[in-house]
Formats: C-alpha cells, sequence, structure tokens
C-alpha cells in the first residue's frame, strides 16, 4: 500500500539543519503516525512521502518556503515588561499568547521584553532521513477529524 491521500503512515525520521545538527527524531520513540492530506505535517514532508510504500528509507530536503517559511520582521515585537507581571524572564523561554501563538522570548531589557512569533525553524533548509514504518487505510473517524487517533486508528 503506497501513502496517498486519506492513508495513515507510521514513519521513523531524524531531522538534521544544514550543518548535519539533529534538531529532532523519532528514534527511541514509538513512529509518527499521521494522516497523509490533511496537512498533519509540513507541505514538503508530505510532498516527499507521496508515494512511497513500508519499508522506504529516503531523504527528504525541505526548503522554509516548503517547511516553516520565512523569518517575517513583523512577527517581532517589543512587549510592556508589566504585560508578564512579575516572573522572571529570560531569553529562551516560550509562551503561549491568549491566541494559542507560541512566543519565544529573544531580548530583555529593563523596560521591554522582546517576542518573536516566528517558528523557531523559520528560514532554516530541513533535511529528513525517513523510514516508512506502516501505511494503513485511515478510519472514517479519522477522516472526519482530520487526524490520526493512534496505530490502529482508535483512541
Amino acid at each position: 500500500m503506497n501513502i496517498t491521500k486519506n492513508k495513515v503512515a507510521a514513519i521513523h525520521y531524524t531531522l538534521r539543519d544544514d550543518q548535519g545538527t539533529i534538531l529532532d527524531s523519532s528514534q527511541g520513540r514509538d513512529p509518527l503516525y499521521y494522516l497523509h492530506g490533511a496537512q498533519n505535517l509540513i507541505p514538503g514532508m508530505e510532498e516527499g512521502l507521496e508515494g512511497r510504500t513500508t519499508g522506504d528509507h529516503f531523504q527528504i530536503d525541505v526548503s522554509p518556503e516548503k517547511g516553516y517559511g520565512k523569518r517575517d520582521p513583523q512577527l517581532v515585537e517589543a512587549v510592556p515588561r508589566r504585560a508578564f507581571g512579575g516572573q522572571n524572564i529570560e531569553v529562551g523561554m516560550q509562551f503561549q499568547t491568549n491566541d494559542g501563538q507560541v512566543v519565544t522570548v529573544t531580548g530583555v531589557d529593563p523596560e521591554n521584553i522582546t517576542v518573536d512569533a516566528n517558528h523557531p525553524l523559520a528560514d532554516q533548509n530541513l533535511h529528513f532521513d525517513v523510514e516508512v514504518i506502516e501505511v494503513r487505510d485511515a478510519s472514517p473517524e479519522e477522516l472526519a477529524h482530520g487526524h490520526v487517533h493512534g496505530p490502529g486508528g482508535h483512541h
């Protein structure tokens, strides 16, 4: 069975940057299950998985445009320190905004906290080593919900 729209695929992956540094990996964990064609993965990853089958080992190289996008300078904002209450704020901390967006602290001064809402992997080329572990039909419930409900399609 091949990975096509509305199939569930299980993959093991290792993600590296242009320097070869490992950024993320499923090794030592359960494989990643996802519903193909439901935009559960970045576009370049889904495109690279299309048509693959169980047992395939391959590389997918994803440009920023097909990954987490280009950095948008308008997503960097100085927020008055008082908005964080009395918390001790340090560069690298992450917060979820009221609308659910995750921002990363990139600067701290006595008056303001600078936050960046760009994805941490924006502007980066992504290099995935991938192994397809399983491909199966999605359950009607998974199709209705637009995501996988576990290895066998159940919650």
